[in-house]
């Protein structure tokens, strides 16, 4: 199981990276909508929010703080070191305690939260590539089955 998340993972980070090269893309940066810049951030602090819990960390991130263009991938290549370094130490079935953003309890297990950080990034990169579209930029395609064609 920790071999298949892996791969979800690097599934994952390979998008979120070729979303960042698109944000970066020449002129297209003038055209970039703000929308987009602001879901593509709020995945990043996600992922860090998420491993924080994970680890045990006291979290010091807002999920809405929008980052610099310039902080996107940094912040994407730390948060997937991370979560990979969690996912080969960590048991799949452990289940533990935490918070929301609001202050409300949950109980999950790390199995389930690993899923939903994969499952989170791949939910707003469908929704930058429809703000994409609005602009006329076209979007990257994202499809898992087309990236393991590729890798």
């Amino acid at each position: 199981m920790k071999e298949y998340f892996k791969d979800l993972l690097e599934y994952s980070h390979y998008y979120n990276l070729e979303v960042i090269k698109k944000f970066n893309d020449g002129d297209l940066e003038f055209m970039i909508p703000k929308r987009a810049t602001e879901l593509l951030s709020h995945t990043l602090n996600a992922q860090k929010i998420w491993n924080n819990r994970i680890a045990g960390k006291v979290n010091s991130v807002d999920v809405w703080e929008n980052l610099e263009v310039e902080e996107l991938e940094n912040a994407e290549t730390e948060n997937h070191e991370e979560t990979l370094a969690l996912l080969d130490k960590e048991e799949l079935d452990r289940m533990m305690k935490f918070k929301n953003t609001k202050g409300e309890s949950y109980e999950n297990s790390v199995r389930d939260i690993i899923f939903h950080i994969i499952n989170h990034s791949t939910y707003h990169r469908g929704q930058i590539a429809t703000e994409f579209r609005k602009q006329g930029i076209d979007p990257i395609v994202s499809d898992f089955v087309y990236y393991k064609t590729k890798n």
